[in-house]
């Protein structure tokens, strides 16, 4: 066990985490020349073209210094904010982390709520400057900043580049003398984490786990304790670039599992494997379901493919556990599903990954956040969907999330933040200087008002300078009401959103205005009205296409003519009444563009 060092990377999206991976795996002759290409861990075509990490993946190096054999475990961690509880998965499994911090943009907010998460868990940290190969590149300036942020010495910071290879042997020395061995008792009951799962059509689900105390040997039976479940271990083993199995493994050792498990739902990140006939006393402390945080429908475009649909979310939720999908109808789309997203990231992700991997075309309607409901009656309801808020007779109030947000942005455009977070019924909690000219501005706001577009305006207000960081803090009352579409009195239930009342007015009339300009005309004058409850608050028209039927009447009596328009008139009144209003694809996508 003295040889073995586990270690994590943290860094913010395009720090270059990826390539200084690749670089580390080069070093260590872990991959041959054959297998050498751009960011080795990143397996998915979506996580290349975006350069994000979506996916956490471990991967096992030899390093040979001086006479001795280490045995490295990187576990590779998403970026992004929408992933923060897999990032705390990998971290617990670690005793030390690299904290990578790009030389020409600075410490971001992602960064820093990923380095207290690594500090929470008492991981030793080496900080690198990456990127150093660049000619803006401000060192010096960074350093402060690192130097302030953890409060270790300016010569811990290790300068290197993912791209040319520069420092990387100096980080590899500091990984066998700053990061300690992993603890833990070989001879102890078996305590494992599972730090992530990826699904494969042939073996059932891989479980990726880190041994805490114990050993386990292929064949033992096992049991999962969040989800109560029992299984032989069927294949165990470490992972390099593929899987290389083993008879044996023990404390401090990163592997996988094989025990022939069909549905997702049976693995879940963060439970602890244990041996049923000689159990540990308690599961790892840190497990929680992962609770989807954004909910929109998804339908497809042609509703025969509802079961095709159903089939694709089925195999993708094998490969990505924390996405959640219930079957729903809707009197506008017909049949699809209500899906829960850790955020817009992952539901961007999830719709194109069902556009690349399955050829699905589907529709997502309006993104919205759950709500809890509570009635006259003293019940509380879990609101996911407009449609399932209760009527404002038996409603007493509604609480809606609220996040703490941070943002590290340069000073020049502190004003234009606060404005935008105010704007958005933010509350400014907390604002420091990190150094002259970089603040740190903490707001807390409610959720539903940054499921928008609340991101892009941020990078568009400090040209792309801001770095956003969230967490969920609780939930609070709030003024909210459901805002229904009217398509000649009949509302379309795909385009109902809950706001607060106060944007209602607002919000209903751009959608009407909006409508209008997308719903074709009629024969008949359509009426387009956006209501709460019963008043309706904002009105559009679209008008009728009107056929000349007088063209043949020159002059002559004027009855003629009003006998001619009276036909008319009654015809459209009947075709008002039977005719249907086909809302086209671009008004569902619209709403999500108003501005």
């Amino acid at each position: 066990m003295k040889n073995v060092r586990n270690f994590c990377i943290i860094a913010h999206i395009d720090h270059g985490k990826s390539t200084l991976a690749d670089r580390l795996l080069d070093f260590t002759d872990t991959i041959g020349e054959r297998e050498k290409k751009e960011q080795v861990l990143d397996s998915m075509d979506l996580e290349r073209e975006r350069g994000i990490t979506i996916k956490s993946h471990a991967i096992q190096m030899i390093y040979k210094e001086a006479g001795a054999e280490y045995v490295f475990n990187l576990i590779d961690t998403p970026g992004h904010v929408d992933f923060s509880y897999e990032v705390s998965r990998s971290i617990a499994a670690c005793e030390g982390a690299l904290l990578i911090v790009d030389a020409t943009q600075g410490i971001q907010a992602q960064t820093i709520s990923n380095l207290y998460l690594a500090i929470e868990h008492d991981l030793e940290i080496i900080p690198v400057l990456n990127k150093m190969d660049l000619e803006n590149a401000m060192p010096e300036e960074v350093k402060d900043q690192i130097v302030d942020l953890i409060g270790c010495n300016r010569e811990d910071i290790i300068e290197a580049s993912g791209k040319t290879g520069y420092g990387v042997d100096k980080i590899l020395e500091a990984i066998v003398t700053r990061i300690s061995a992993p603890k833990g008792d070989p001879d102890a009951p078996l305590q494992a984490l599972i730090f992530d799962s990826v699904y494969n059509s042939y073996r059932g689900i891989i479980a990726y786990f880190r041994i805490f105390n114990g050993r386990i040997k292929k064949g033992d039976f096992v049991k999962f304790f969040a989800t109560g479940k029992e299984y032989f271990a069927d294949e165990i083993g470490v992972l390099r670039l593929g899987l290389y199995s083993r008879n044996t493994m023990q404390a401090g050792d990163v592997g996988y599992i094989i025990s022939g498990i069909k549905t997702s739902k049976e693995v879940k990140v963060g439970d602890t494997i244990t041996q049923v006939n000689n159990p540990c006393a308690k599961m790892i402390s840190g497990f929680e379901n992962v609770k989807p945080m954004v909910f929109a429908g998804i339908y497809p475009v042609d509703a025969d493919e509802y079961e095709e649909l159903r089939a694709s979310m089925e195999k993708l939720q094998l490969n990505d556990a924390s996405l959640t999908f219930e079957p729903e109808s809707s009197a506008a789309l017909g049949f699809g599903f209500r899906c829960g997203f850790l955020g817009l990231l992952h539901m961007e992700i999830v719709q194109e990954r069902l556009d690349r991997e399955f050829n699905m075309d589907v529709i997502t309607t309006v993104p919205n956040v759950s709500y809890k409901a509570y009635t006259t009656k003293g019940d509380v309801i879990d609101v996911h969907n407009p449609s399932g808020m209760p009527g404002p007779n038996v409603l007493e109030h509604v609480e809606e999330p609220i996040i703490h947000a941070q943002i590290i942005s340069k000073s020049e455009y502190v004003g234009a933040i606060m404005n935008l977070c105010i704007d958005r019924r933010g509350e400014l909690k907390n604002q420091v200087y990190l150094t002259s000219d970089r603040v740190e501005i903490s707001f807390s706001l409610p959720l539903a008002e940054i499921i928008f577009d609340f991101y892009d305006k941020l990078k568009s207000i400090s040209r792309g300078y801001a770095s956003f960081d969230y967490h969920i803090t609780g939930y609070q009352t709030a003024k909210l009401v459901r805002l229904d579409i009217l398509l000649n009195g009949e509302p379309v239930d795909a385009l109902s959103t809950l706001i607060h009342f106060d944007n209602a007015y607002n919000f209903g009339r751009r959608m009407c205005e909006k409508l209008k300009e997308l719903i074709p005309r009629q024969q008949y004058d359509v009426a387009i009205q956006a209501a709460i409850g019963t008043k309706v608050i904002a009105r559009e028209t679209v008008k009728a296409m009107r056929k000349d039927v007088t063209a043949k009447c020159y002059g002559g009596d004027i009855t003629r003519k009003r006998k001619l328009l009276e036909k008319q008139k009654k015809g459209k009144k009947r075709m008002r009444q039977v005719g249907n209003v086909e809302v086209p694809q671009s008004a569902f996508l619209a709403v999500l563009k108003l501005d």
